[in-house]
């Protein structure tokens, strides 16, 4: 890649995507796809208006993107994230061939906040695929945090 992201503003972004998606009735989550020359597409969670436990947002942006690109087209893409990617959304950020994902809140603090007990870290679960995906994060972290203790403040 030629040119380099700026990773907070793009990390920003996303935590403004998840704040959208809690406005239209939804988790606080919020993905987009960087590619040269700027942002190429954005997603919001859509899990309980769209009575689909598998709508993340990072899984609805590489549906999206799946949609409209040739595969292998997405190599030199970055998938930016608020939170760090769960495992279902690793596994369609890898078959989509996006090789490097960058994440506000890490899949630990946001478990912290959430009551979460399922925590396995993305760089984990790339660490043992090849080819791997390059993982940077957390980025802004406390910034993302805010949004989820607002969203889920019992836990």
């Amino acid at each position: 890649m030629e040119t380099c992201p700026d990773h907070e503003s793009l990390i920003r972004q996303c935590y403004h995507l998840a704040s959208t998606s809690v406005g239209r009735g939804n988790h606080p989550f919020g993905a987009l796809l960087w590619r040269e020359g700027g942002v190429f597409m954005e997603a919001e969670n859509t899990v309980l208006t769209g009575c689909d436990i598998t709508a993340h947002a990072e899984l609805n942006l590489v549906r999206k993107v799946s949609a409209s690109v040739a595969p292998g087209a997405l190599a030199d893409a970055i998938l930016y994230s608020s939170a760090e990617p769960c495992v279902m959304c690793c596994g369609a950020i890898y078959w989509s061939g996006i090789r490097r994902v960058v994440f506000g809140v890490s899949a630990p603090s946001l478990a912290s906040v959430t009551g979460g007990h399922y925590v396995i870290e993305s760089r984990e679960i790339y660490a043992r695929l090849k080819p791997g995906i390059e993982v940077m994060g957390p980025v802004l972290e406390s910034e993302g945090l805010a949004e989820h203790r607002r969203f889920w403040p019992g836990c």
